[in-house]
């Protein structure tokens, strides 16, 4: 089993459900760890990260968590040899005094 990570891929994105979220977009960080078993072909980190980041900025979700759904379905359909991805978005200026967010793990 091999796995790849991917920490603090930060970007802006339109994610939430306040009136102001729907309109501008905000900073979000994005941690990743996906397990694979590695047979003859390599998960690219460089792609899964433009998919994440794709993903998010044309779908615009309102939840965090179905944004984090759709993302696991996406890479595993995308990614058959997926077994793990740990997936968490954090949303580091909506509140002053914290960093929120929320965090799947998904198994195959």
């Amino acid at each position: 089993m091999i796995s790849i990570t991917i920490k603090k891929l930060e970007f802006e994105t339109i994610i939430g459900i306040l009136d102001f979220e729907r309109v501008t977009p905000q900073k979000v960080i994005i941690n990743c760890k996906i397990k694979y078993k590695y047979e003859n072909e390599y998960l690219d980190y460089a792609k899964v990260t433009n998919i994440i980041k794709d993903i998010l900025n044309t779908k615009k979700f309102e939840v965090i968590e179905e944004s984090l759904n759709f993302i696991c379905s996406y890479l595993k359909n995308e990614y058959p040899s997926i077994k793990t991805i740990k997936l968490e978005i954090l949303k580091p200026n909506i509140l002053e005094d914290c960093i929120v967010g929320a965090k799947i793990i998904k198994k195959y």
